[in-house]
């Protein structure tokens, strides 16, 4: 199966799941499927995102030293719906530490912007809190910026919203990676 073909065209779960079938323990594909998240045709990068967005845990890991490409994407990226897709990549891996600082001043700026849909906002809010927890200055930061949010109508974001601030409290993670 040409993967890229597949994907030049609208699919549906049936050609999501055959895809991560073939990509499963297959290295050479799953570096196939990657490299189609930066095809030039949105439709092909997007569809790859949300391929790889049903790897299971154990294939995930494969993403981890990739990291920072994925960040670098979803920072630069113009495609909302693929940066959903590579905010949620990115929230399934453990996170740096100490954490790229343009990628935590991305992630505070688009959690508070209006302009950015709900589910963007969201993964932002969660990758800052696990971006900010190891480090005390900077989950008083966050704090300071979630509190600015206090009253969202979207529940999306209050129940992102409160849980980050439950965690705070514990000082507990909320990624399930």
């Amino acid at each position: 199966m040409n993967i890229r073909d597949r994907l030049s065209r609208r699919i549906s779960m049936d050609d999501i799941h055959e895809i991560t079938y073939l990509t499963q323990g297959n290295n050479k594909r799953k570096k196939e499927l990657y490299d189609l998240l930066f095809d030039e045709e949105d439709q092909i990068a997007y569809q790859a995102a949300w391929a790889m967005n049903h790897y299971s845990s154990r294939e995930n890991q494969w993403l981890y030293d990739k990291q920072d490409e994925l960040i670098n994407e979803a920072v630069h990226c113009r495609h909302t719906g693929k940066r959903r897709l590579i905010l949620s990549l990115l929230y399934r891996q453990p996170l740096a530490n100490p954490p790229r600082v343009d990628f935590l001043d991305f992630c505070l700026d688009r959690m508070i912007s209006r302009k950015e849909p709900v589910g963007i906002r969201s993964l932002c809010m969660k990758i800052a809190y696990e971006l900010c927890r190891p480090i005390p200055e900077l989950t008083r930061e966050l704090k300071a910026a979630l509190g600015m949010m206090e009253g969202e109508f979207s529940p999306a974001i209050a129940t992102a919203r409160k849980n980050i601030l439950k965690a705070m409290i514990r000082g507990k993670s909320i990624q399930i990676i």
